[in-house]
C-alpha cells in the first residue's frame, strides 16, 4: 500500500483504504437523501464530503480531512468497490442531466468547488468514466480542477493526468 489510508485505520486486508467509512456516512437514508436532493437540482443538507469526495490536502475541516482520497490508487479502490462506484456514477449522471447551466445554482460556490476537485480526481482515475467527462464539460468548460491536479501530481513521479 501506498501511504497511509484516509481516515481511521482499520485491516488492510480487508479494506486497506477504509472505504467502510464512506458507507457508513451515506446509510440510514442519509445517500438517498443527497439522490433526492440533486434529482431536485438543489443540495441543501450536509453529504458532499461522502458522495463527492475530493483529494487529500483540499479541504481543511476534520470532516473534510476523514473523507478526503489519498492517492489515484484509493479513488480507484473507490470506482471498483462495488456499493461506492456505482453510486458516484449514479450522482455525476443525476448531475450532469440536469436542466440548470452552473454548478452553483445546485450546489452553493463552495460545495460547486469541491464538485470540481471531486470530478476530476475521479476522471483521472478513470479516464473512460463518460459521467465525469460530462459534468467537467457541463459546469466546468470540460476543463480539470488544477488544484487536484497539482496536489495528484505531488504524490508521486509516475503520475501524468494521461495515464
Amino acid at each position: 500500500m501506498r501511504g497511509e489510508p484516509a481516515g481511521p485505520a482499520v485491516n488492510e486486508n480487508n479494506d486497506p483504504y477504509n472505504l467502510e467509512r464512506f458507507l457508513a456516512a451515506q446509510k440510514d437514508g442519509t445517500y438517498d437523501a443527497a439522490v433526492a436532493e440533486l434529482r431536485s437540482g438543489s443540495k441543501r443538507s450536509h453529504w458532499m464530503w461522502f458522495v463527492f469526495p475530493q483529494i487529500a490536502g483540499l479541504g481543511q475541516s476534520a470532516t473534510s480531512r476523514m473523507y478526503a482520497i489519498a492517492s489515484l490508487d484509493e479513488a480507484r479502490a473507490y470506482l471498483r468497490h462495488p456499493v461506492l462506484g456505482p453510486r458516484l456514477v449514479e450522482c455525476a449522471d443525476i448531475v450532469a442531466g440536469l436542466n440548470v447551466r452552473h454548478a452553483n445554482q445546485i450546489f452553493g460556490g463552495i460545495d460547486a468547488l469541491k464538485l470540481h476537485s471531486s470530478m476530476t480526481l475521479f476522471l483521472r482515475a478513470a479516464p473512460g468514466e463518460a459521467a465525469f467527462h460530462r459534468v467537467l464539460d457541463k459546469y466546468f468548460e470540460g476543463q480539470p480542477d488544477s488544484a487536484t491536479d497539482r496536489l495528484l501530481a505531488a504524490r508521486g513521479p509516475g503520475w501524468s493526468p494521461w495515464s
